[in-house]
């Protein structure tokens, strides 16, 4: 729908026009997302502050007009495009301050358009540390890190952005303001309606504030980086790791065909023949700790068929061993013109299981599907790499069985990007259709005239 002039005029009085924008260039900017799929809002609006967030909704609800909540636009499913026009609502411009730190009880309060970065920075300069790390943070918004429920390398041991919230407020659609959740660790008090909003994608209410809890940055870190000769025997390392007392702060793969490709592109000496890399990371406050954990790691990885476990020595080594992992995604794209990228999830002891499926997978239908990811927490980034486009129907199908697959084995279509609009149509091969009826209930009861981020999440 085109917005008529009444409408734009309401919302420059309402925030001026520098904050109201219609112009190409804005409506082009604010259109897409890491997906690259593009659609133009009608206008794009930067609130100042809960108030002016408050009052948009009003007004959108009254005159039945879509609004898009938007953080740094870095999702890969779609999840802050303007599907159906409207309203784009740009969060980052003014809301991105850090509002209080309390170190005595270790909370911190921040607008939605804080980058995960910067908070994460502000709070390690007071001793203190926010872990969900998802491989956005240099751009990503907390706001949009707790609408996807983000993740990140660290989930592993200290878990995902769930975990450490405390508190929401949010303005409804039809403008009126709540609180959910407090500050306090322990609260049973009514319905955990914060819990509702995060991973809510902006479908059911907009975030104006997030309290967050935080905990001590731990001393050491260290990394190290297990060669493996068969994937299988990498996925069984993993789970047995995990089992057996040892609990690391990030347990990364990367397969064959990814080993292969960063080396290509940036000869780091890699072991090409490698069937799989596993690097992780531990972290401790004392050396004893930290020297009983990597040597419980080489001692599963090696009973496992490691054929090669280095320990960084230092930071800079760290950094090293973690190039190749950092620099899988873009290192990929050799194998195809178009890359079908999910973030699939199952229980770690099936990742034996998916890996050798997925393997199947690229047979049957003819793509090298590189995967790597966060193994720690059973999350595969599968990618079926599409070398031409007349195929991207059947690359599709391909990605249709690994969802299958997926759920098969007890896991989820999503593990931290979200579902928007990329995989709506998957829905249905996760929940049944009285689940699919219980979420468009709750979409219902918060958004009745579904103006928040109208069709998204298969809604």
């Amino acid at each position: 729908m085109a917005l008529d002039t009444t409408h734009i005029e309401y919302f420059k009085q309402l925030l001026g026009e520098e904050n109201a924008k219609i112009d190409s260039l804005h409506k082009l900017a604010y259109s897409y997302d890491a997906t690259r799929e593009s659609r133009e809002p009608d206008m794009v609006l930067f609130p100042r502050d809960e108030k002016d967030i408050s009052d948009i909704l009003k007004y959108c609800n009254t005159h039945l007009i879509p609004i898009v909540p938007r953080g740094a636009g870095s999702g890969f499913t779609g999840g802050s495009i303007a599907a159906d026009g409207g309203i784009v609502l740009a969060l980052e411009k003014h809301m991105n301050k850090i509002l209080e730190l309390d170190t005595k009880n270790l909370i911190v309060r921040v607008q939605p358009g804080v980058i995960n970065k910067d908070l994460q920075n502000f709070v390690e300069s007071h001793g203190l540390f926010y872990p969900p790390d998802p491989a956005s943070e240099n751009q990503s918004t907390i706001g949009g890190n707790v609408s996807e429920n983000a993740g990140g390398m660290r989930a592993a041991k200290y878990g995902i952005t769930k975990d450490y919230v405390m508190a929401i407020r949010a303005v409804l659609p039809n403008g009126n303001i709540i609180r959910a959740g407090k500050k306090t660790i322990k609260d049973v008090a009514g319905y955990n309606v914060a819990g509702i909003l995060i991973a809510s994608e902006g479908t059911l209410a907009v975030i104006s504030e997030i309290t967050l809890k935080l905990i001590a940055k731990p001393k050491i870190t260290r990394s190290a980086m297990g060669i493996f000769d068969t994937i299988e025997n990498a996925m069984n390392a993993v789970y047995k790791t995990m089992a057996s007392g040892v609990t690391p702060v990030a347990m990364e793969f990367l397969d064959n065909l990814t080993i292969r490709a960063v080396e290509s592109k940036f000869n780091k000496g890699l072991p090409i023949e490698a069937g799989a890399i596993l690097i992780t990371e531990v972290d401790g406050n004392l050396e004893e700790e930290i020297q009983y954990q990597l040597k419980l790691i080489e001692s599963r990885f090696k009973e496992n068929g490691c054929v090669e476990f280095k320990v960084a020595k230092d930071s800079k080594e760290g950094q090293d061993l973690w190039f190749a992992r950092k620099n899988a995604s873009q290192s990929i794209s050799i194998y195809g013109k178009k890359k079908l990228n999910e973030d699939i999830t199952v229980p770690r002891a099936k990742l034996p299981e998916l890996l050798e499926k997925i393997g199947e997978v690229s047979k049957r239908y003819g793509f090298k599907i590189p995967c790597f990811g966060h193994t720690g927490d059973g999350n595969v980034h599968t990618n079926v790499m599409v070398e031409d486009l007349k195929d991207l129907d059947k690359g599709h199908e391909a990605i249709t069985e690994i969802f299958k697959i997926a759920v098969m084995l007890e896991g989820t279509l999503s593990g931290e990007h979200g579902i928007g609009l990329a995989k709506a149509p998957f829905m249905n091969l996760a929940f049944n259709e009285d689940e699919m009826n219980l979420f468009r209930s709750i979409k219902s009861a918060f958004d009745p005239n579904n103006i928040l981020n109208p069709n998204k999440m298969g809604l």
